[in-house]
Order: C-alpha cells, then structure tokens, then sequence
C-alpha cells in the first residue's frame, strides 16, 4: 500500500489533456502526465484493502498495490521490475487499457479509484528514460523452434517470454511492421509508434526473427511452417468485420472502420497506402456506425483529417450517467462514457437503427434510420435522415478471417467461429497447434490479448519441454 491515511487525505488527480482546438491539429499523443511528486501522491492514495479487488479487475494480474508502495516510496527502478514481471507491455495498456482495475478498485466505490493506468504509464516511461527496459537474451538455448503467426500484443507477448525461456523463435507478419492492431488499428495520437519499435528492438536482441510482408496461408505455406517448427502459435486478430446488410451498402463512400484507420497510421508512418482505394473524411460530413472504440477511434482520427461534422450512431439504448454500485462493483459497469475523440465535438445518438443507404452517381448522401426501443423493434413514425458523404461501419467483429490459413490447416472452431482452443493448454484440434489472443476468444481488450500471449508462452514451452518455468 501506499501512504496509510493517503485516501483520506489525497484528492483523486488524473492526467489531463490538451485543449482539443489544439490536439486535432496534429496525430501526436496529447496527454499531459503529471509531474513525478503529482504519480506518488496518486500511489499514496492505494489503501491496505486486505483483499486487493483490483487484481479481480486486471486479466494480466498486475501487482498493483505492490508498484503503487514502490513508487510512493520513490522506488521507482524495483516498481518497473515488479510491474514488468507480468505484463510485458505496460506502457502500452497504460494509454490504450480502459482500466477494469480501476473500476474494481475499493475507492470506486465512492467513484474515486486510485488512478492505476496514470501510474502505470510512469513507471513504463519512466523505465524507457532511465534504459531500464533492457533486452533479456537466454543463457542456454533448447533448440526448439517456435513459429507465431500474428505480431500483435499477444504474438509479441509469447514471443517474448518464450524466447526468454530459450526457444527459437520466428514471428510472421502479412503488413510490413510489427505491432498488428497496435501499429495499424490504434490512432497515433493515441499511442504513438515508436513504443512499438522500442519493444520490437528489445525482442530482436533477445532472439526474436521477425518476417513482415509474410501473409500466412497466402503467400507462406502454413503446411511448411508446421513442418520446419516444432510448435505453432496462431495469434491473428479476430478480422471479419460485422457487416451492415441494407439496401444501398453497395454505393461508395460506404467504407469498414478497419479499412479507414490503417490508411491514417500508415501517412503518418510514411507507408505506401497499398493498392486499396484511399479513404479520407477531408471535407465531409461523416457518419460512424458502431458506439465502441473503434467508432472513437474513427472520431478522432476523422476530426483531425478535416471532417465538416462526425455523427456516432449506436443501436443500443443510451446507458445511465451512473451505475449502481451496489449491483455492479467490483465488475466492469454498463454506464455512460465519453471518451477524448467523442469529446472533440462529435454528435452522439443512441437506439439507432438504419434502414438503407441512398445517393446519386453511385455515391452515399443519406443514411436512412429509424428509432428502436429495446428490444430493438421499430418506433412508429421515427424515421429521419442525414447527411452522409462517408460512412464509417464500427460495430464489431465477428471472429478470425477462415480463408487461408484456418481453412488451410482444417482447424475445429467454437459456435462464434473463433478457433476452438482452452484457456489452459491453448492447443488446437491440430497437433502441435496453439492459438492465443483474439482468434481464439473473439474481439477483446489489448490486455486480454498480452494475458493469453503470456500463457500461450507457457503451454508451448511446457509442450516442448515437459514442463515450464514461465509465469502463467
């Protein structure tokens, strides 16, 4: 813990952002951190819970009460070491986590929780400033080869630790950079690149062989993959994106969220765009489908590009201000959340459905909706318009693309149609087949994908060696 009467004293102090006239100008990171002496007062306001809730929130079981006492304590070199040794990639959830430990945490309970990811992303950046994150290459190796298809947060936290463990270890990757969704789906000015390019540094002196440009199943046999490595990790995301079957979806202008958002990473990266057609909201009155994160992300990332207006649309009912925290604590809450690109001035609107698509020359100009109450039937006499000159579909993602690879290796799937595997082994209906991540349990968070990396990393290593000594 930290300070023990710290709760008491000690106001609840977040980091701030920059004026949003001014962070939609550019696609740089726009977070203010506090100053060191502003994280301590934070970590001294972790209490002696006795049974730390916060861990029931976080899926990689950080130690949070631990880091939160190194760091009041000034410790900050030993808080690094703690917060690294379950979590491969914290400065990464502490900008892109929406923070379940903070919602399960005892002082949330009067909507004051300890500001875990503020204190989190310090000591993370923290550790890059003093070169604390240094490579950690093994001192005997196995022999063993390992092949990882898919270099997001769970292929790079398995591949990590199971090169630590001594393994040989060859990540596969169809864009030209590592990082998968972290490189090519998150916006920049919401986690910036070179984080990624740090790590993948870090991995490279540690025994890691990254192969980009390497689409498995496409262009790179997955059958000679199995046949030159003694295990395979299939860590690709969960990319088949839900579909908005109305009339008129066949008009331009029409376009996937995850079609829009690597364009924008890649000019700010200075990539070819590819030979897809180029998508921008420059000058357009944008409409995004799909209330989550993806949809923010598009907000954002449409405001910046010079969009004239975004509207957000949402078919489910607008959540309470507030929970009920004698029902829902320590769990993850259903209530209502702006986050910074919604904030940027973006109409939101809820119990939306839309019934078709209509335009001229072959191009959107209008979203036809309708209102649903909730059990999403039709509101008589709620129809309305508007203007579209693009429209943005977020509303998730339905499970791994089967062509290629999964087709290719006839792997069993579950009734969602991810790749069937449990959370104990991660082994597959093929012999020597793991899967980890979003193929394996759908859509989820960044720190549910380095969880299953982690333990994938164990399975593997226990499969080639008998047993593991990697944390689980």
């Amino acid at each position: 813990m930290g300070k023990v009467t710290g709760f008491l004293e000690i106001d609840r102090q977040e980091r701030t952002y920059r004026p949003a006239g001014e962070r939609v100008r550019h696609f740089k990171e726009f977070i203010i951190p506090l100053d060191d002496p502003g994280v301590k007062r934070q970590a001294a306001r972790c209490m002696d819970c006795g049974i730390p809730y916060c861990h029931t929130g976080c899926p990689v079981n950080n130690q949070i009460p631990d880091w939160n006492d190194l760091v009041y304590h000034s410790d900050w070199e030993e808080a690094s070491r703690d917060l690294h040794s379950t979590n491969n990639f914290p400065e990464v959830t502490g900008r892109v986590c929406p923070a379940p430990c903070e919602e399960a945490c005892t002082l949330n309970i009067e909507d004051v929780p300890v500001t875990i990811k503020t204190i989190e992303c310090a000591i993370a950046d923290k550790a890059f400033e003093h070169g604390w994150i240094a490579p950690q290459p093994p001192d005997v190796k196995t022999g063993k080869r390992v092949a990882i298809v898919g270099s997001g947060p769970a292929g790079l936290a398995a591949a990590q630790q199971l090169a630590r463990a001594g393994h040989d270890v060859h990540v596969f990757e169809k864009h030209a950079k590592p990082g998968g969704l972290l490189r090519y789906g998150i916006p920049d000015f919401k986690m910036e690149k070179g984080i990624i390019d740090v790590r993948v540094e870090q991995m490279e002196a540690e025994g890691v062989t990254f192969h980009t440009n390497c689409h498995v199943g496409s262009d790179t046999s997955v059958e000679e993959l199995e046949e030159t490595h003694d295990a395979l990790l299939l860590a690709g995301g969960s990319e088949a994106p839900r579909d908005l079957p109305v009339e008129g979806r066949e008009l331009d202008g029409i376009h996937f969220a995850m079609n829009f958002l690597p364009q924008q990473n890649r000019r700010v990266s200075g990539e070819p765009l590819g030979d897809i057609e180029e998508i921008t909201a420059d000058g357009k009155h944008v409409v995004v489908i799909g209330g989550g994160d993806t949809g923010s992300d598009c907000i954002g990332t449409s405001f910046r590009q010079g969009a004239l207006s975004v509207a957000q649309l949402e078919i489910l009912s607008k959540p309470p201000e507030h929970e009920d925290k004698a029902l829902t604590w320590p769990h993850w809450p259903l209530k209502l959340r702006t986050s910074s690109s919604q904030a940027e001035g973006a109409e939101r609107d809820w119990s939306v459905m839309t019934t078709k698509l209509t335009g001229s020359n072959g191009t959107v100009e209008k979203l036809h909706c309708v209102r649903v109450d909730g059990d999403m039937q039709r509101v008589e006499g709620s129809d309305f318009e508007l203007k579209a000159d693009l429209v943005l579909l977020a509303m998730g993602f339905v499970h791994p693309v089967h062509d290629g690879m999964i087709t290719q290796l006839g792997l069993d799937l579950d009734g969602r149609g991810n790749v069937l595997a449990n959370d104990m082994d991660y082994s597959t209906s093929r012999g020597k087949v793991f899967a980890a991540g979003d193929m394996r349990r759908g859509q989820s968070l960044v720190v549910w994908a380095i969880r299953e990396g982690r333990q994938a990393a164990h399975a593997i290593d226990a499969f080639l060696m008998g047993s593991s000594d990697l944390p689980r």
